[in-house]
């Protein structure tokens, strides 16, 4: 993606070149009908199976032909994440409710990364996605305590730990996915195979945490679904707990809490 310092840096400042046809199907493709096939790859086998190759094979097409209109494998992958973001159905605008547009945002966020499991590491150590579907989604979430008087280091601080939550509890959840679909082991058979050996700790007596953890995950209080928004709503109380420190006299962050859907 990175050029010569006169180059454009960014894939989104390369515009669509005109459609031509490829060598071996003979007809026209476009950069949305390859993006759409490698999240179609990626969501089937995975984001390291959707290479150029595999891209070109799914779309019939010579793989030198994909590099006309996405020139890097790390370019195609910011457009699927981009792509894939844009199923994600948040207002135009978080309204006043700043809790309520952040448990909205986190739902979807959620569902957005257990439709497409790959997401969990397409761009975990990369650089931001500026697209367009990626900065309408940005917008409304830092746009959430926008309404606050804070510092942008402060509002960066309160979002980074809220997207730090809901994307560790999907990374995890969806690790699960991705390696049960790698393996072809569940977590259910995982668990059963390693029966003897939790056994063989638990009866040493040497890990009482251990123990007890594994003792009451076995037959767990809550299920993901439940977990997953009593830890959000800790979590904003958390923010909320912040938010009132930083308000104006008379305006409770806190007070603004919704009812537990």
């Amino acid at each position: 993606m990175w050029m010569n310092e006169n180059e454009p840096v960014s894939i989104w400042m390369h515009p669509e070149p005109a459609g031509r046809r490829s060598a071996r199907s003979h007809r026209t493709l476009s950069r949305d009908q390859i993006v759409r096939a490698a999240v179609k790859v990626a969501d089937t086998e995975g984001v390291e199976a959707a290479s150029m190759r595999r891209v070109a094979a799914e779309l019939g097409a010579g793989t030198m032909s994909l590099y006309y209109y996405v020139p890097t494998k790390e370019d195609l992958v910011e457009l699927m994440v981009d792509e894939v973001i844009g199923e994600t159905r948040l207002p135009d605008r978080p309204g006043p409710d700043w809790r309520a547009a952040l448990t909205l945002a986190a739902n979807e966020k959620r569902a957005l990364w257990l439709r497409h499991p790959w997401l969990a590491t397409a761009w975990r150590n990369g650089h931001p996605v500026w697209g367009p579907n990626s900065l309408r989604q940005q917008e409304f979430v830092l746009g959430t305590l926008g309404v606050f008087d804070l510092q942008v280091d402060e509002l960066l601080s309160l979002i980074g730990l809220y997207n730090g939550y809901v994307e560790s509890f999907v990374r995890n959840e969806v690790g699960w996915l991705e390696e049960a679909r790698r393996t072809k082991v569940d977590m259910r058979e995982w668990m059963r195979r390693s029966g003897p050996y939790a056994q063989q700790l638990v009866d040493s007596g040497e890990y009482p945490m251990f123990a007890r953890v594994l003792a009451e995950t076995v037959a767990p209080h809550m299920g993901p679904d439940q977990r997953f928004r009593s830890g959000l709503e800790r979590l904003l109380d958390s923010i909320g707990a912040s938010l009132d420190r930083l308000s104006p006299p008379g305006r409770s962050a806190a007070s603004e809490r919704p009812a537990l859907a």
